[in-house]
């Protein structure tokens, strides 16, 4: 399965979740897309499981191999598996320098990322799934300091979250650590993502 490039805002409200974390999506229509969207209709125990399992993959932006790749990673670390697997998702590239303000969004980050404008420890990485680890340092190439959007999204940021550490002199940012869960997509329930792959 492709990674989806559709409009998100129609998935978003299909979801009843903000996959940009902004909540702009619901705040016109917080209803289904559609011309059935109004109508109420009870979720199975596996419909909620799927559900959940999809707001975490549309708001990272992962294809289903990618994401059940991950998950099966995190199997192999210690402590509970749900949380273990969102700071693996965390902890990509694309995510970081969305995390950074580099981006207003993971798709625009992916994009960035995608055309080699950020460096990990000085050695250009230009895949978005690239996972960082904590203590690795990400910067701007030279020539990529002075592009207009990046300037202006950096200027916008208000907030970075602890495990982000932004240097604005050098316009660069270190991954501090792995996020705490109280940090992260306060309303996912992990446990039911894992509930669904352990059918």
């Amino acid at each position: 399965m492709a990674r989806y490039t559709g409009p998100s805002w129609k998935i978003s409200r299909r979801l009843k979740y903000s996959v940009t974390e902004t909540g702009k999506e619901l705040g016109k229509r917080p209803y289904p897309p559609g011309q059935h969207g109004q109508r109420r209709s009870k979720i199975s125990e596996y419909g909620l499981q799927l559900q959940e399992k999809q707001k975490v993959r549309f708001t990272y932006g992962v294809n289903e191999r990618q994401f059940r790749k991950t998950f099966n990673e995190a199997k192999k670390l210690v402590g509970p598996q749900g949380e273990n697997f969102l700071f693996l998702l965390e902890s990509r590239l694309d995510n970081l320098v969305f995390r950074a303000g580099y981006a207003k969004t993971r798709r625009q980050a992916r994009q960035f990322v995608n055309h080699g404008h950020f460096l990990v420890d000085g050695k250009k990485v230009d895949i978005p799934s690239y996972r960082v680890t904590p203590g690795q340092t990400i910067s701007l190439k030279e020539k990529s300091e002075k592009l207009s959007i990046i300037v202006d999204n950096l200027e916008s940021a208000v907030e970075r979250l602890g495990f982000v550490d932004y240097n604005e002199d050098k316009k660069a940012f270190t991954y501090t650590r792995f996020p705490e869960r109280s940090e992260i997509l306060s309303e996912i329930k992990e446990n039911l993502i894992v509930e669904f792959y352990n059918r």
